[in-house]
């Protein structure tokens, strides 16, 4: 093999491994960082990796969300209508948040309940910000909106 072949070679083979290297790395920070959703009746199955950070999902049970009255702190329930988690929880709440609505919680547990660290509330596809529901009733009260194309005129979430 000439001297230049040669050279070319070990350039190659070089970038390969630095590639190599560059996408292990890579695989094993985004494994670190992942926080994978369980469910409670997952979380109770033990699926849930006990000492790790995840995120657990469902829906906040009616009737369960207690305030502390002197600091941040608020205690509720999540449920996926099999099982229930309760949760601790130190922060301000989404606006979004309120009994029956979907709720997203990253945390981990500790003995038999789940302390999160972020509260995110979803909605469904049927909300609509009341802003908006005014505005499309006052149109409809004109008559200048076509209530077939306006879903859900009653607003709110």
């Amino acid at each position: 093999m000439n001297p230049k072949r040669k050279r070319r070679l070990i350039i190659v083979l070089l970038v390969i491994a630095a590639a190599a290297v560059a996408i292990s790395l890579t695989v094993f920070a985004l494994q670190q960082n992942m926080n994978y959703l369980y469910s409670p009746t997952e979380i109770d199955a033990g699926k849930a990796p006990p000492h790790h950070q995840f995120r657990l999902g469902g829906v906040v049970k009616e009737h369960s969300v207690v305030r502390d009255g002197h600091s941040l702190k608020v205690q509720f329930t999540v449920t996926d209508r099999f099982h229930d988690m309760p949760v601790v929880y130190t922060g301000i709440l989404p606006d979004l948040f309120r009994e029956g609505q979907s709720v997203i919680v990253t945390g981990h547990m500790d003995g038999h309940h789940f302390v999160g660290t972020e509260v995110l509330a979803k909605h469904d596809e049927t909300y609509m910000p009341k802003e908006v529901a005014d505005a499309i009733r006052k149109a409809q009260a004109a008559g200048r909106a076509d209530p077939k194309h306006m879903a859900h005129p009653k607003g709110g979430s």
